[in-house]
């Protein structure tokens, strides 16, 4: 069962790959906000992902974040999320991230519960239309 409280916690080095210029979100050689965003939702749904049922899964529909400091290759950063509502099927995070010098981002992220084979089957039948 989903409460509020559950917790999540990850750590990726950044790489010449999740840099701004790698990404095509700047022309610098720091950690691009997309990459920071994606460590984030990954941190939130694999916090959950063990109290769901079989055959669901989450999908994110809401991001209101800040990415407030630069991070070079090189440095570690680490992403924490904190399940703060569950509403039914809609569930929102706090999602901060820090590198090794201090806080580099911080938001909230909501997530809605699927049952992932008819929300595949869905998206894919705009296929035909």
């Amino acid at each position: 069962m989903l409460k509020t409280g559950i917790e999540g916690k990850q750590e990726i080095t950044v790489t010449a790959e999740n840099t701004a210029k790698a990404m095509g979100s700047g022309t610098l050689d720091v950690f691009a906000t997309p990459a920071m965003i994606a460590l984030m939702e990954e941190t939130s749904w694999r916090s959950i992902a063990p109290f769901l049922e079989e055959g669901e899964g989450t999908v994110g529909t809401e991001l209101a974040v800040k990415h407030v400091s630069a991070t070079p290759v090189g440095m570690k950063v680490r992403c924490e999320s904190r399940l703060q509502e569950v509403d039914g099927r809609r569930l929102v995070f706090q999602v901060s991230a820090y590198d090794e010098a201090g806080l580099i981002g911080e938001g909230s992220h909501e997530r809605f519960i699927v049952k992932n084979e008819k929300f595949q089957a869905k998206a894919d039948g705009k296929k035909e239309k």
